[in-house]
């Protein structure tokens, strides 16, 4: 085995021009990411523990918005106040397109920020090469996820979520397969498991590197269990599994390890003893933050989770690689509901700032960024001071600010924020009257809005159920193509700068940590200079990890 080289010296070349489609393809995509992450670094860096905190759909109007929600429900005029991660002495602005579409989905784009190679939608640690569904043509396509590196080099790794522990972007931290959707063996088609395709559930308790993933924190119990057991909360509900496996005994079965499915059993937890916790809070996605006093077993929140991820991974003294997804953003914005997706992300803000207070700049890098952006508009002309989820007042123009309501040209008043398209469109559905909308709206059809906008002056805007008018009806609101923040502290975050290429942000986490770049090195990854600038293959891990 050869031995490792030396830090990076500065002699890598600046990183090239932009990839046309034609000339794309998955080792180009790491070459060209490694290229810039080395350029727009400051120096060599050591970073021991690397935190990646993943706000699914967190657009800059969300963080804006979220900021002023936040600063207002401390009683200040909100404006002026901060979240956690926008104190971070690092930012840059990420460009989200897959090599595919121009508006991404999470999977592609997990997997580029996981793996640094940017892949098509609906991929999950697959590259671009073969088409969706089709489980023969991807083998040997499998990208090197960054949490397989860590758990090869000896790093403990953890994975944090909202959402259920299998969605896209849990997934694409441990996870291969052509198709997202693929959570439980029952969603595979029985041509590509007779293909070998393991679902996601099977693929985190089987996890082949490192004695498997340390902590593993989120929801989805259903894809864990089999049919004919029920779940411990929701009794008359039953597992998914139709292949008759325990998932939740086979990870009990592992050393150290522990099970929980509610707060009270994870605070409970002894993380001297605990070599692999497994936490399962919900049968599906866990609630959303508003809603989580209502849960019946008690379910804990994402600062929660991300305090006990950290108490267990942090007793390895080599360091750690850790994952935390604040996943219902997303869902709350693709509902059309505003007030849902800011108090998530304030709550996303408040598990960032759990991980800073628990860990030191000296040797922790921790990354804050979004996957891609929604169509939420923060627009109007309100007052300073005015609630973010009010009607607007202020001005109509850019006249001096008045107490009054201002109105669009046909006389009516209107809310601050809104939506391009979504269930909040004003025109009847088959769920609800023409006018305005309230979640949970799960329309399949919609009529014209005959009578125009609605008249808002007697809505609530502000309450937790509105959703924000919308031009365009749809059943779900859409993921936007725009750029998304990033934010970074400690060793290495110098290098999070400018205008990045997303699959660059992992190019940034590995040449920022000795023992990550130093196991790309040992399996051949790495040029002169001790760059990891060639695409490594999953084969070449599995051997390294053998010997």
């Amino acid at each position: 085995m050869r031995s490792a080289p030396t830090a990076p010296s500065a002699t890598v070349p600046p990183p090239p021009a932009g990839l046309r489609p034609a000339d794309e393809t998955p080792a180009r995509w790491f070459a060209n990411g490694a290229a810039q992450a080395r350029a727009n670094a400051a120096g060599a860096a050591k970073a021991k523990n690397v935190i990646v905190f993943l706000g699914d759909g967190m657009s800059l109007p969300t963080i804006a918005a979220a900021r002023i929600l936040d600063g207002q429900q401390k009683g200040g005029s909100g404006e002026e106040n901060r979240l956690s991660f926008e104190t971070f002495p690092a930012t840059a602005l990420v460009k989200t397109y897959e090599t595919d579409f121009q508006t991404p989905d999470s999977a592609g784009t997990m997997t580029a920020i996981m793996s640094g190679v940017k892949t098509r939608a609906g991929f999950i640690g697959i590259d671009q090469v073969p088409n969706r569904g089709d489980c023969a043509a991807s083998k040997g396509h499998e990208l090197v996820s960054l949490l397989e590196l860590a758990s090869v080099a000896g790093l403990s790794t953890g994975v944090v979520t909202t959402t259920r522990i299998t969605h896209a972007t849990p997934a694409a931290t441990y996870g291969h397969l052509p198709d997202r959707n693929w959570e439980v063996d029952v969603e595979i088609p029985e041509r590509e498991r007779e293909a070998g395709c393991a679902d996601f559930a099977r693929q985190l308790v089987e996890f082949p590197f490192g004695g498997g993933v340390n902590v593993a924190l989120g929801g989805g119990r259903t894809e864990f269990l089999p049919a004919t057991e029920r779940d411990p909360e929701y009794h008359g509900l039953p597992g998914k599994r139709l292949d008759g496996r325990d998932l939740v005994a086979e990870w009990q079965r592992k050393p150290g390890a522990s099970y929980v499915w509610n707060a009270q059993q994870l605070s409970a937890i002894d993380p001297a003893k605990t070599r692999h916790l497994l936490g399962l809070f919900e049968p599906e996605h866990m609630r959303y933050e508003v809603e989580r006093a209502g849960d019946p077993g008690g379910e804990p929140n994402l600062a929660d989770m991300t305090r006990a991820a950290l108490s267990v991974l942090q007793r390895n003294p080599k360091g750690y690689f850790l994952m935390v997804e604040g996943g219902r953003i997303d869902h709350a914005h693709h509902s059309g509901n505003a007030y849902r997706a800011l108090t998530e992300t304030v709550e996303f803000a408040k598990a960032v700032a759990v991980a800073d207070g628990m860990t030191s700049a000296e040797d922790t890098l921790i990354l804050v960024t979004a996957d891609h952006a929604h169509t939420m508009s923060f627009v109007g002309y309100p007052a300073r001071g005015n609630p973010i989820l009010g009607k607007v007042r202020g001005s109509t123009g850019e006249g001096d600010p008045t107490p009054e309501l201002a109105r669009d040209a046909t006389g009516l008043p209107y809310a601050t924020l809104s939506y391009a398209n979504g269930p909040g469109y004003a025109g009847a559905s088959d769920e609800q009257p023409e006018g305005a909308k309230r979640y949970p709206h799960r329309a399949a059809g919609y009529q014209p809005a005959r009578k125009g906008r609605p008249n808002l002056t007697e809505i609530d805007t502000e309450s937790p159920d509105y959703e924000q008018e919308a031009l365009v009806p749809m059943g779900a609101e859409t993921h936007g193509g725009d750029d998304v923040a990033a934010y970074a502290r400690g060793p290495g975050s110098g290098a999070v700068r400018g205008s990045m290429e997303q699959n660059a942000l992992f190019h940034v986490l590995v040449q920022s940590n000795e023992t990550l770049r130093s196991q790309l090195c040992r399996i051949g990854a790495c040029d002169r200079s001790g760059v990891p600038v060639k695409q490594p293959s999953r084969a070449q891990l599995l051997s390294a990890a053998r010997k």
